[in-house]
């Protein structure tokens, strides 16, 4: 992928690790007590949201490195992984892990010019949530945990992204930005 984007644009300037899902084929990933599933399960979603990053800037850090003309990883996470949430312990668990990378990465690469941020979302609309999100008792049931009575949609997030994949963010690294509706506050 990364040799792909360097033979068609020059290089990679950008990387927005923008993984959130159960795997390849979250229909197969067993939902339930966390105590009850069989660890298999766990694989899928630990490969997508957390391995997915580490490939991803792996791939994309030695030639931001080499140019040492600076470069912005952000990634997206889930409030799930900044406060956990019950029925999604794997998924919590990535999330926070990939947050860790990014700021364990940030302390890494800073001194080149790379800057390396979070970006931690809650329930947003997209083709993979649209049907979840569809319906009314449940849509009601996790509205009432928002200051903000909606979902977000991704129009709410890339500003966020957009800002941090800017120079005007060039003395912005290893932060967590959450962009939340108000599900949880930071400091």
């Amino acid at each position: 992928m990364v040799d792909e984007a360097v033979a068609r644009l020059g290089r990679v300037d950008v990387l927005v690790n923008n993984a959130g899902n159960f795997g390849a084929e979250p229909s197969r990933v067993e939902r339930g007590s966390f105590w009850e599933i069989d660890p298999d399960n766990w694989h899928p979603v630990v490969a997508v949201n957390l391995y997915g990053p580490m490939n991803c800037m792996r791939a994309v850090l030695p030639s931001m490195i080499t140019r040492a003309a600076g470069g912005r990883l952000i990634t997206i996470i889930s409030d799930a992984g900044r406060v956990g949430e019950p029925g999604l312990e794997a998924y919590s668990a990535a999330k926070a892990g990939a947050a860790g990378l990014t700021r364990a990465v940030a302390k890494s690469v800073a001194r080149y010019g790379i800057t390396a941020n979070n970006v931690a979302i809650a329930a947003t609309r997209t083709p993979t949530t649209s049907g979840d999100l569809d319906d009314g008792e449940r849509m009601k049931k996790l509205l009432s945990h928002y200051v903000v009575r909606r979902v977000g949609e991704p129009d709410d997030i890339a500003p966020v992204v957009l800002l941090l994949a800017s120079p005007a963010a060039s003395w912005i690294t290893g932060q967590t930005y959450p962009v939340n509706g108000g599900y949880s506050f930071n400091l």
